[in-house]
């Protein structure tokens, strides 16, 4: 189980003085030694990106041949101080991220070992601005988009999983957590199956999917409406993107605080873990490499809409 990483991980961040330093103190102690942090400067405060290099048994790093895969936190902040007290919704993707690294290498010291090297990226942020969003109000952040994925986004990383909280919306309804499609370049590509297998297999459940449309895999601040951000980090690598949703049977503010529930993230995070050792194994599949080499060729590159287009 993980429930003691969530825990510990929960813990660590509900703090007014957490810091990417700290999280990386922690990571350190627990055996992840491979962890950097980058302090960035906004107009509205700072943020703190860590990023953390979880080696595989046969992974790149080492010279094998097993695939690198990505799990970024995406997030706003984990706390809207002063205007809120205590750890917000907005929180749970970092609170996912970082209990998945503590996990691994609670593995690693028991033995198992990811086959594939997995990257873990996220940022850590207290004291985020809120910002106004319908149906209701959203986390903001201190620093802009294109510097969070320049530093949660790797190039290493061959496929992502992307985990953000998804309940300011009406469009997912149920508690627990949701994947998207498959993002590509443009392209929105037909649901996993191989990662739906997985996620029933750690629920007990139906897997779950929520919609998403062109406008959420086009870059932020383009004026358009996105559903959130989790899938930014398809607009900055052309490797296959995979929003994974922790959900709410309500419209819930990124900015509410009291409205985690641990049980979700430990299943998002379990998740996580199961597509870690199937994706190094290479016995997940993202999408059909084929297919999307087909699409191109009849459709064109759709990589354009990665970017803040040429018409506004």
């Amino acid at each position: 189980m993980a429930w003691r990483q969530v825990i510990d991980a929960y813990e660590l961040l509900d703090s007014a003085y957490v810091s990417g330093a700290r999280v990386a103190e922690v990571l350190q102690e627990r055996g992840l030694h491979d962890v950097t942090v980058t302090r960035i400067e906004g107009e509205k405060g700072h943020t703190d990106f860590i990023k953390a290099v979880v080696p595989g048994s046969r992974g790149r790093a080492s010279g094998g041949d097993a695939p690198t895969l990505g799990v970024v936190g995406r997030l706003g902040g984990l706390g809207a101080r002063p205007e809120r007290i205590g750890f917000v919704s907005d929180g749970d993707g970092a609170l996912t991220a970082v209990s998945f690294a503590l996990k691994l290498a609670a593995m690693r010291q028991n033995g198992d070992v990811m086959p594939g090297d997995v990257l873990v990226a996220t940022h850590i942020c207290p004291n985020a601005p809120t910002q106004p969003h319908e149906p209701v109000p959203f986390m903001g952040s201190p620093v802009d988009m294109a510097q969070m994925n320049r530093f949660e986004v790797d190039e290493r990383m061959e496929a992502i999983l992307s985990v953000d909280t998804t309940k300011g919306n009406r469009i997912i309804n149920l508690r627990g957590f949701a994947i998207s499609p498959t993002v590509r370049q443009g392209y929105i590509l037909r649901v996993s199956e191989d990662l739906l297998e997985l996620m029933q297999i750690v629920t007990g459940r139906l897997p779950a999917v929520f919609a998403i449309t062109t406008q959420d895999i086009t870059p932020y601040g383009n004026d358009v409406f996105h559903v959130n951000s989790i899938l930014q980090p398809a607009t900055a690598t052309s490797a296959p993107v995979v929003g994974v949703a922790i959900t709410a049977e309500v419209a819930v503010p990124g900015c509410a605080t009291g409205a985690s529930h641990l049980d979700d993230v430990a299943s998002a995070m379990r998740f996580c873990l199961e597509v870690a050792k199937a994706y190094g194994a290479g016995k997940c599949k993202f999408h059909d490499e084929a297919e999307f080499a087909r699409l191109q060729s009849l459709y064109g590159d759709m990589s354009h809409l990665q970017t803040m287009g040429g018409h506004g």
